[in-house]
């Protein structure tokens, strides 16, 4: 399996790969400081994507393999025009999620570029096609790299990562959690523009009730660019 450089949950790190990438800067990422309605008030409107970053825990992967097993019994339909792409790359997680989050809002303009280079690619491939179109994608992975080592913290490949990111999105009044590393996106139920902020906040508190003593979560938002 090729390594990546882990990625961090840092804005503007995260916005400078964006911009690199060739996402409009009329869009941007920003910190989520806190999951209840008074902090999530000060969000910019509308959210279109949400990415939570969490420690990879006996919880995650016991939930993580028993979901996969339910959701193999009974596959979910696939859903017309949703992206999802597994994750062949490891430490490639932080990327996917700005993937997903970019891939499913086409009100998000991409100039021409990286990503929309590989969107127009990969769009007629399978999940796991797309991961490795990814992996094998030299500009893609270049970027990525360059953009790794900006973080506040040492970037090693060889480092032990144990914390994963997710992306949750709003699919045509639907809330999906896209995670490279489950077999299907999974469906979390109705939301709409207005609600989809406060509907992910509830995904993301039950990642945290499955893991009560652990602390170390981060969420951020793609909102419009504040000026």
């Amino acid at each position: 399996m090729t390594t990546w450089l882990p990625l961090e949950s840092n804005p503007d790190v995260m916005n400078n790969f964006l911009r690199k990438l060739g996402v409009s800067d009329e869009w941007s990422i920003v910190d989520v400081y806190g999951l209840e309605p008074e902090m999530l008030e000060w969000v910019p409107k509308p959210v279109k994507a949400v990415i939570l970053l969490f420690p990879v825990s006996e919880a995650y992967e016991k939930h993580r393999k028993e979901q996969d097993e339910e959701m193999k019994k009974e596959p979910p339909k696939p859903v017309e025009d949703l992206f999802y792409m597994k994750q062949i790359i490891h430490n490639a997680c932080g990327t996917i999620a700005l993937v997903h989050s970019i891939a499913n809002n086409k009100d998000i303009h991409l100039k021409e570029g990286i990503l929309k280079n590989y969107l127009d690619s990969a769009r007629g491939l399978n999940p796991d096609e797309r991961g490795k179109m990814l992996e094998n994608d030299p500009t893609f992975t270049q970027t990525h790299e360059e953009v790794a080592q900006e973080g506040q913290t040492a970037a090693d490949p060889e480092m032990q990562v144990n914390h994963h990111f997710i992306a949750l999105i709003n699919k045509d009044g639907t809330l999906y959690e896209l995670d490279g590393r489950k077999s299907f996106p999974v469906e979390h139920g109705s939301t709409n523009e207005t609600s989809f902020l406060k509907d992910a906040a509830k995904v993301c508190k039950e990642f945290m009730a499955r893991d009560p003593n652990e602390v170390r979560f981060t969420i951020v938002a793609l909102t419009p660019t504040q000026m």
